[in-house]
């Protein structure tokens, strides 16, 4: 296993904090908008990063290359149609990820085209936070708990309350399992990386540049 490398996590951690931010804030807003004041009463329904950022969550991505920030909580009985709104809510988080890198992607491209001269560290902390809010949105998209992707196809057995707690919990264990055994092992067994550089060049690639 490769040191930790203080200067490349600087390098990261504009992105991230504006990834996990966005995300949070995305989550929280579409709850209030769908009924639930939960996620507003905890002060959730903002841009403030300290409001979302968990502590551990957040030192695990740069050791371990994955982790979390805190969850937003909503409360399922207050929602105006809960079988929709779960799934608003759950697609609101990665979607905003989408979106935020798409508006890095043509702010960077706008600026090479305006020849503002963007190299070196700017150019890689551009890059890193596109990469890295693609990469929240397809990881976020994964369909096993506690991931929103789970929340969107296994939408439906919330019915069945012991049913869907069983999937949640060995799902969750099977996601958790996955990432250790990535971490330990040296071994991708999530392998989406492709996916996201698909999407991330593949946009820039459709604004004129790459990478």
């Amino acid at each position: 296993m490769s040191g930790f490398d203080l200067i490349h996590s600087l390098k990261l951690l504009p992105g991230i904090v504006i990834g996990l931010t966005i995300h949070e804030f995305s989550h929280a807003w579409m709850a209030k908008r769908c009924g639930d004041t939960t996620s507003h009463d905890q002060g959730r329904v903002t841009l403030n990063p300290l409001k979302h950022i968990d502590p551990l969550g957040f030192i695990m991505l740069f050791i371990a290359g994955f982790g979390w920030a805190k969850p937003v909580q909503f409360n399922e009985s207050n929602l105006k149609n809960p079988g929709v709104d779960v799934i608003k809510i759950a697609v609101a988080g990665p979607f905003s990820n989408a979106l935020t890198a798409m508006f890095l992607s043509l702010t960077y491209a706008a600026l090479l085209d305006w020849g503002v001269n963007i190299n070196g560290i700017w150019a890689e902390l551009f890059i890193y936070a596109i990469f890295i809010n693609w990469g929240l949105f397809v990881f976020n998209l994964i369909p096993l708990p506690p991931l929103d992707g789970s929340h969107i196809l296994f939408s439906w057995f919330r019915k069945y309350p012991v049913i869907y707690q069983t999937i949640y919990r060995y799902g969750t264990l099977l996601l958790f399992g996955l990432l250790i055994l990535t971490f330990t092992t040296g071994r991708n067994l999530l392998p989406i990386w492709p996916l996201i550089e698909l999407i991330g060049g593949g946009f820039l690639r459709f604004l004129g540049y790459n990478i």
